[in-house]
């Protein structure tokens, strides 16, 4: 019996923020210690997997160079930091990876603009029969602002991520308090555009799924953040306090724990999850956060494309609830992708 040449390990570079460089979404502006350890657990990860061997692209200042000069056959995109370590340019990742023709992992840069546009996500949702939040948009540099039609009411930017511009004051109750958050959030944001929401108080679940519609999903038990460690003068809302700012008040307040939902709930959350994936065009892998009306209904609140990959973030959780370490995650995220581009064909 002739025997079969083993196969090479595929060439993966590790695409990920630049720590030499100002981090703007920090409070200190820069990668701290959450950031350092990151990037050091990810590394532990990586090396559990076979079949694979990593070149890691860090340094923005020769990231173009470096990665013409010996491109990887696949990219593990996860650069959610943005290129230079600005939010905005996170789409302009994926533009210069397919501009040098070299494949990679997650959204690419429509994707990306889409769901970052959260007015444009909740519409299309509801073409879906996917059940939203009464919802307005608001162009902050009009005058007079629009004001909430009914209060309590939730104002958040309409463009941004890792929830900046979130804070215990975008819960606001009479008109006074809509217009100062309304002011502030114009001098906070670019482009200077906000949505109001009524407030949801039920529970909030996220649902994550890897994969991708022609090879079908791994969908991930359902996780709801538990807010009862919050003073009763705060609202439940994940502010960016709690993800960022160590001298918040939300600041290891809010633990997460695997949802507990009946059957008829998680299929129909299942079910939009993947109409989302499919309609705004995500790939690999997506986070979609969903919170409970009045009324029970599970309401659509965002769609998260690349969402964290952190050891110790939801997407890890969910996997770990489903039986998956850490590492077996980062592998069926990159296998999802392997089977997109058709990487391997023995």
């Amino acid at each position: 019996m002739t025997a079969q040449p083993s196969r090479q390990p595929l060439h993966v570079g590790v695409l990920l923020g630049d720590p030499r460089l100002p981090y703007p979404y920090s409070v200190d502006g820069h990668f701290g210690e959450e950031e350092i350890e990151g990037a050091r657990r990810l590394g532990e990860a990586l090396a559990e997997l076979e079949g694979y061997r990593f070149t890691w692209f860090d340094d923005h200042e020769r990231l173009i160079d470096d990665l013409r000069a010996a491109p990887p056959d696949l990219v593990l995109n996860l650069c959610d930091t943005g290129y230079r370590n600005q939010w905005e340019l996170e789409r302009n990742i994926p533009a210069f990876l397919e501009m040098l023709q070299i494949p990679y992992t997650g959204a690419d840069p429509m994707a990306i603009s889409v769901s970052t546009d959260k007015a444009l996500v909740s519409m299309g949702a509801e073409r879906l029969g996917i059940p939203v939040p009464n919802e307005t948009f608001v162009d902050l540099t009009d005058n007079p602002l629009v004001l909430p039609a009914s209060y309590p009411a939730l104002i958040k930017p309409n463009n941004s991520g890792g929830s900046f511009g979130i804070s215990a004051s975008c819960v606001v109750h009479d008109a006074n308090e809509a217009e100062e958050y309304l002011h502030w959030l114009a001098g906070q944001l670019q482009p200077p555009e906000a949505v109001i929401q009524d407030f949801l108080t039920g529970s909030e679940f996220t649902v994550g799924l890897i994969g991708n519609p022609a090879d079908g999903f791994t969908v991930l038990p359902p996780l709801e953040v538990d807010y009862s460690a919050l003073p009763p003068e705060l609202p439940p809302v994940l502010t960016y306090g709690s993800k960022a700012d160590p001298e918040s008040a939300y600041w290891n307040r809010l633990t997460f724990r695997q949802a507990e939902l009946d059957e008829v709930t998680h299929a129909r959350l299942v079910d939009g999850c993947a109409k989302l994936f499919r309609r705004f065009g995500f790939r690999d892998y997506a986070r979609i956060d969903f919170r409970n009306g009045a009324d029970g209904i599970p309401r659509l609140l965002d769609a998260n494309t690349n969402p964290t990959w952190y050891h110790d973030g939801k997407m890890a959780m969910m996997a770990g609830w489903a039986g998956y370490s850490y590492a077996g995650m980062m592998g069926l995220i990159m296998e999802a992708a392997v089977a997109r581009y058709g990487l391997r064909t023995t």
